[in-house]
């Protein structure tokens, strides 16, 4: 197959990697890929030098004339099979130009945030295919006005290759951060805001590490409560135990350098890569119970869901996986659950098979 992916985005979050990822993974099964991206941003600095050939172009929003005419020309020049897009402002856009050149468009949402009540109508009737990228935010989808017929479900895909289990690279980046050989190391990934639930797990940590001497904490990520949680991590019982790292441009070393990885969100979420990407390194997880994050593990098996916001059940749930006894094969379990349901591979073809199927057939 022929793509045309369309992603103008300049933010670097979970919907941009989808993009990458995805791309990336298409390229690589032997698709022909090429991507209309804004020229200085994260996205084109991520796919420069792969196979996915790039064109230069701009969405400021859906009355750009620069997105369009950069569309236009890398879609005739390609004749894709299918228009691809990940970001709300180039929704319309996708589906005038394919309705324009007679190509079929296929659109992902990664937000819980509703659309205007117009366009949650119908986008996923104008669009040939829509994916959400979990059943969670599918359900939400349909409650907020979409034909549920029209709304599928891919997960995020997630590169099991940059994503692996590497020991040795774990035990030099804790001897570099300053953890002892035998640490548990907590690890948090992300934006540090509230809604994430870091000043939860921060208390958490805190009561296990009363009763645990060997764990530490690793934190890696930005945010507007960045500076917040440095002030708590500096008045917390134990702040030597701490590591603030802030924002990393590579972040996916550093889950070999975890025993495990919390992500303890209160906020709304349509999904959860960190926890994916965690257990694609055998890092066994821990997850609030609700939104769309249930979806990435296998409770009792690769990690543990606990309630969000309740301090007492994640301190319990620290603890827990601080016992190797019971730690251990979540860890052993964890790669080969990601493996099945969110590697690159798998997630590619079954794009590709949901786009061969009949409409409505799904």
């Amino acid at each position: 197959m022929k793509f045309l992916f369309v992603g103008t985005s300049r933010e670097n979050g979970g919907a941009e990697a989808h993009f990458v990822t995805l791309t990336r993974a298409l390229a690589a099964a032997g698709h022909t890929v090429e991507a209309v991206v804004h020229p200085d941003a994260p996205l084109a600095q991520a796919l420069a030098g792969s196979a996915v050939r790039l064109h230069a172009g701009r969405f400021r929003n859906v009355f750009d004339l620069r997105g369009y005419r950069a569309t236009i020309a890398a879609a005739r020049r390609l004749r894709p099979d299918w228009l691809v897009g990940d970001f709300g402002k180039e929704y319309w856009p996708l589906i005038l130009i394919g309705r324009l050149l007679g190509i079929p468009v296929a659109l992902f949402r990664h937000r819980l945030k509703p659309m205007n009540r117009l366009s949650a109508r119908l986008v996923a009737r104008c669009a040939q295919r829509f994916f959400a990228v979990s059943q969670y935010a599918r359900h939400d989808y349909i409650e907020h006005g979409m034909p549920a017929a029209r709304v599928q479900v891919l997960y995020s895909p997630v590169d099991t290759e940059l994503c692996r289990p590497d020991a040795a690279q774990g035990l030099a980046l804790r001897r570099e951060l300053g953890f002892a050989d035998d640490a548990i190391v907590l690890g948090c990934f992300g934006r540090l805001h509230a809604g994430k639930g870091i000043f939860t797990l921060l208390d958490a940590a805190s009561a296990a590490m009363a009763t645990e001497p060997r764990l530490h904490c690793l934190w890696l990520g930005d945010g507007i409560d960045t500076e917040r949680l440095r002030e708590a991590i500096a008045a917390s019982p134990f702040p030597a135990r701490h590591r603030q790292l802030g924002w990393v441009a590579d972040a996916h070393q550093y889950y070999n350098a975890l025993t495990m990885l919390a992500f303890p969100s209160i906020a709304i979420e349509a999904f959860g890569r960190t926890p994916v990407e965690a257990q694609a390194c055998n890092v066994p997880v821990l997850c609030s119970d609700a939104f769309g994050v249930p979806e990435t593990l296998q409770p009792g098996v690769t990690g543990l869901l606990l309630p969000p916001g309740d301090v007492a059940a994640w301190r319990d749930g620290i603890l827990t996986l601080c016992d190797d006894a019971t730690r251990r094969p979540m860890a052993a379990a964890a790669r080969d659950f990601v493996q099945q349901h969110f590697s690159t591979p798998v997630i590619a073809a079954e794009f590709v098979r949901q786009l061969d199927m009949p409409p409505h057939a799904h």
